[in-house]
């Protein structure tokens, strides 16, 4: 009888050049991965601080800490001049960052600017190093 087929040393060398791959192609995206996780977070922000100062040419001030991102969505309920309010608000809805949480704001800067709009980056929490470091506004 003639069978046809693999020896198991065949498959056991596909298997071998299989990972192999796996593992070169995973070296090589997963860098690049964290690359555009970045570039969104700093095109999210730029986009963000922009909202802000256009909300302060149209209300003559920044929005307060309390009121926070959400004051470019919705007219805050304590504006001193609502008609000056951009109809639609400044941005359709707020975006989150790469990693899955809110964007921060702050109105008085703690880096020498007028406000901070930034993100806890991938760990969620302040402060970090790498992927966990804080993206700010700040940053050039």
């Amino acid at each position: 009888m003639n069978r046809q087929g693999f020896t198991l040393v065949e498959l056991m060398v596909v298997i071998v050049i299989i990972g192999l791959l796996a593992t070169v192609v995973a070296l090589n995206v997963l860098p690049s991965q964290d690359k555009a996780m970045l570039g969104k977070a700093r095109a999210d922000i730029s986009v963000l601080e922009q909202a802000i100062e256009t909300y302060r040419l149209d209300n003559l001030t920044f929005p307060t800490d309390q009121q926070g991102l959400q004051a470019l969505v919705s007219p805050p309920s304590d504006l001193t001049r609502p008609e000056r309010y951009r109809q639609g608000g400044y941005v359709r809805r707020l975006p989150t960052d790469p990693w899955g949480n809110p964007y921060q704001y702050r109105r008085r800067s703690a880096h020498g600017g007028q406000f901070d709009v930034f993100s806890f980056g991938a760990d969620g929490k302040a402060g970090g190093e790498g992927d966990d470091a804080d993206l700010g506004n700040w940053q050039a």
